[in-house]
């Protein structure tokens, strides 16, 4: 009996981020931080669809075709505005990303799909009107599907953390599985030590937080409080545009290859050894090294993904 492939369900913006080319000129870019994940699990191999926004335009159809290129089925709503949303993209010395947006969120429902894995994140978690249809799906699928969350903070859109901290506390009890970087938890909780926001949200419902630290690794906190230390993976950085995306969307992929995924998901995930979470969070950043090794947000396909391993095991074993 043929076992059918996990189905993968995405929601959240997508748009056009526009970013200076070498020569300082701006070009558009298709991005959004959950069309990028949806992007980096198509070009996995994964059965995966993305419920968003696009607009009746030409960068509407340039984000179409790009999603559509990497196997993604895009279950797109109109915008009311009638354009596709978008992010002015500054990058720093360093090639760290800023975004000044022009977005456009006014999801009313998700519409029903079926699925295993549920992944939501980013401004369309907290941003009004369609945060609210992000929830309602979230509180549907927690039982019947894996529920992966990416804060993605964004004070460009949310200047006044008061809200989105409190919706982001509701959907992290919500959530199997968080992924969150320092700076977005720094953002949302500047008195707190990182790792300790992530260990009390790993009491309130999750079975794995993870946080990234850009070049400097990653922390897993397991629900029951265990912690993991995951270093960072050497590269040279062309820009972070899309790395955490990546990071979230190899992070599923690798708990979907250990089982976890649809009714049941966090037992599944609370039985996973150590091991088995270290490993999955160090192959999360093997593909997250890839994207920032070069422009924009382009992730790993297998084959890439695969051999980057390969070179990471081979060198450890030197």
């Amino acid at each position: 009996m043929t076992v059918p492939a996990p189905r993968v369900l995405v929601v959240g913006e997508a748009l056009v981020d526009v970013v200076p080319d070498p020569g300082g000129q701006p070009r558009d870019l298709p991005g959004g931080s959950p069309a990028n994940v949806a992007i980096t699990l198509g070009r996995l191999e994964r059965d995966v669809r993305l419920v968003t926004l696009l607009g009746d335009d030409q960068r509407g159809a340039m984000v179409r075709q790009w999603l559509e290129a990497s196997n993604v089925r895009v279950l797109a709503q109109t915008t009311g505005s009638g354009r596709t949303s978008s992010a002015a993209v500054t990058l720093d010395a360093s090639g760290a990303a800023s975004y000044v947006f022009d977005l456009d969120w006014d999801l009313h429902e998700v519409p029903h799909e079926e699925c295993d894995v549920l992944h939501v994140g980013s401004i369309a978690t907290v941003l009004d009107p369609g945060a609210d249809a992000v929830l309602a799906a979230v509180r549907t699928h927690r039982e019947t599907a894996l529920v992966s969350l990416d804060p993605n903070a964004r004070p460009a859109i949310t200047p006044d953390r008061t809200g989105p901290v409190a919706r982001v506390e509701e959907l992290v009890g919500l959530a199997h599985v968080v992924k969150v970087s320092d700076e977005d938890l720094h953002w949302l909780h500047p008195d707190r030590d990182p790792v300790a926001t992530a260990t009390r949200w790993a009491s309130m419902g999750p079975g794995l937080v993870v946080v990234t630290r850009g070049g400097e690794g990653a922390v897993a906190v397991r629900a029951g409080g265990t912690v993991l230390e995951v270093a960072g993976v050497p590269v040279a950085v062309a820009d972070t545009v899309g790395a955490g995306d990546t990071f979230s969307a190899v992070l599923i992929d690798a708990l979907l290859g250990l089982g976890v995924a649809g009714a049941g998901s966090g037992e599944a995930l609370g039985a996973l050894s150590d091991e088995d979470v270290h490993a999955a969070v160090r192959t999360a950043a093997a593909g997250a090294s890839v994207t920032v090794s070069r422009p924009g947000a382009d992730p790993p396909d297998r084959a890439e993904l695969t051999a980057v391993l390969a070179r990471q095991a081979g060198a450890a074993a030197e």
